[in-house]
């Protein structure tokens, strides 16, 4: 069984088979309309085609045009590369190249109210997103080593940055990318120059600059990739676009808007001599501070050195060593005079015991008299019938004691 052509390599479609079929299915599309930048324009000169590059702005993608030539001719708006456009066109597959294109057969240009109109929604858009949002603004550094610059090749921005930043601060460095400042390939360009300067770790700041141009001519600093290419950038970004009254939407992204790019170039170089005149005022202001401190904290101490106390320090003590003195007299006679009353008392208490003593009634003529039992063991008489006869008695009297045997009682 034969497969149906263009289903195997043994029955392929030839190439004007498919050339003619693409054309066939390009050719059921209806006409549509179409708005971008006109990227390039080629008007031949014996020719009566135009052949237009349409470029969207927000991404990396183009569409070929083709028209008549009264058309781009004859247009009330003179139709110039970086143009926004709207066109109305078919599309068509150019068979004989494989080609395709839109044959237009009307083109409009975008006027100014319609480009703010749609700056204004992007503004408001954005806005919602917090991209303006004054709390993710990174702090400008104070002194960059390395300032990066993008801007228009030899442009008079480039030239005032650099002059008024080098004699503000001699030793600044610049990392310069020179991209397109306007028209379709401006945005590209300028996001690539970014995206490298803030890869590079020695670059501190990267500023954004412009001289002034009417509104067409600033459009690529309010597109909406370029806006969110700034806020996603971790170095600071400062714009400086245009002039004062100039104010497109990558300004309110930015870290900082400066209203010139000379304005920018003072605000992030410090100025030497400003800084030497102020480090000079600061250091003549401590060397004051301290010296009235020193001023402050000496007289404080030669106040503490005149008091009395630390005048004649010992004074206090001499005052107190006679005081010292007579209350240890006081204490040593009351001492003396308890131990004597004391002492009075002890003898007292020894005579006492002195008389009541049986030593004091063996000395006036009584004795003592125990029996002395076998056991050895003496025990004091209390009675005759104590002392039997035969029994043996000790007798104590006041200078000794002598011993005895009982004859009986009477």
């Amino acid at each position: 069984m034969t497969s149906a052509q263009g289903h195997s390599p043994e029955n392929p479609f030839p190439v004007r088979g498919v050339a003619i079929r693409v054309a066939g299915w390009i050719d059921k599309l209806g006409a549509v309309w179409v708005e971008g930048q006109i990227a390039q324009l080629t008007l031949r000169p014996n020719s009566s085609t135009a052949f237009i590059t349409l470029r969207d702005p927000a991404a990396d993608m183009s569409l070929s045009l083709t028209c008549p030539r009264d058309l781009v001719v004859n247009a009330p708006v003179k139709m110039t590369d970086g143009t926004q456009v709207i066109v109305y066109g078919k599309p068509n597959f150019y068979t004989g190249r494989g080609t395709f294109s839109l044959r237009v057969s009307e083109i409009r240009a975008v006027g100014i109210g319609e480009l703010l109109a749609r700056i204004e929604r992007l503004r408001r858009l954005l806005d919602a997103e917090g991209l303006f949002d004054p709390r993710l603004k990174r702090p400008i550094p104070f002194l960059p080593g390395t300032i990066g610059l993008i801007t228009g090749r030899a442009s008079a921005a480039e030239h005032d940055i650099v002059a008024v930043a080098t004699g503000r601060w001699p030793a600044v460095r610049f990392a310069v990318r020179n991209t397109v400042v306007q028209g379709p390939n401006a945005v590209p360009q300028i996001v690539d120059a970014l995206r490298d300067l803030d890869a590079d770790p020695d670059v501190d700041v990267i500023v954004l600059a412009r001289g002034g141009g009417s509104v067409e001519d600033l459009l690529p600093f309010s597109d909406e990739t370029l806006c969110r290419e700034i806020a996603a950038c971790t170095t600071p970004v400062v714009s400086a676009i245009g002039h004062e009254p100039d104010n497109p939407l990558c300004d309110l992204v930015a870290d900082l808007r400066a209203a010139t790019p000379t304005d920018a170039a003072k605000r992030i170089a410090p100025d030497t001599a400003a800084e030497q005149a102020l480090v000079s005022d600061l250091r003549r202001r401590s060397a004051r501070a301290l010296r009235n401190w020193v001023n402050r904290e000496a007289h404080t101490v030669a106040q503490l050195r005149s008091r009395p106390v630390l005048a004649r320090p010992l004074a206090a003590i001499d005052a107190r060593a006679e005081e010292i003195h007579r209350v240890r007299a006081a204490a040593r006679r009351d001492v003396k005079r308890l131990l004597a009353t004391e002492a009075d008392r002890v003898g007292h208490l020894t005579a006492r015991l002195t008389t009541l003593g049986p030593a004091a009634t063996l000395a006036r003529g009584y004795a003592v008299v125990q029996t002395i039992a076998t056991s050895g063991e003496p025990h004091v008489l209390h009675s005759v019938s104590d002392a039997p006869a035969g029994a043996r008695l000790r007798i104590r009297v006041t200078d000794g004691a002598v011993t005895a045997i009982s004859e009986g009682s009477e």
